[in-house]
């Protein structure tokens, strides 16, 4: 009985020691902001636009590269097709999937953004006719 204490408690250690952590997840750093978008004050440039980071993890549990949130938004922001500098955009009914493709060897981390990509137009104030 004694002898499968030491053996159990250098076995558990072995195998804390030899699964390995890793955080996926987010750090949120948005601000919040409010906008009224009942008017049409906003034109859509883009429904569904799509951006994606994948990673690399050996055997896994072994980390080589990680997904970007940072990533998958700049391939978001290119999925539009226009420059969008300059112009005054926001990302309305954004939703953010995690995904894992397990494989025998290695897995895929997979982060996936996904948007309604608008841009806020010049609008008139009540009261005043818009120039022709």
């Amino acid at each position: 009985m004694k002898s499968k204490i030491p053996c159990l408690a250098v076995c558990s250690a072995l195998l804390m020691l030899l699964t390995g952590c890793t955080d996926v997840g987010q750090v949120s750093g948005q601000t919040a902001t409010s906008v009224f978008l009942g008017s049409k004050n906003y034109k859509v440039l883009k429904a569904g636009a799509m951006g994606r980071s994948s990673g690399f993890f050996l055997l896994g549990i072994v980390p080589i590269t990680s997904p970007n949130y940072a990533t998958a938004k700049e391939s978001l922001y290119k999925s539009v097709g226009q420059p969008l500098n300059g112009r005054a955009i926001a990302l309305a009914n954004q939703t953010e999937d995690q995904s894992m493709l397990y494989l025998i060897l290695f897995s895929i981390p997979r982060v996936t953004i996904t948007a309604d990509v608008i841009e806020f137009i010049d609008t008139p104030p009540s009261g005043t006719v818009a120039p022709k």
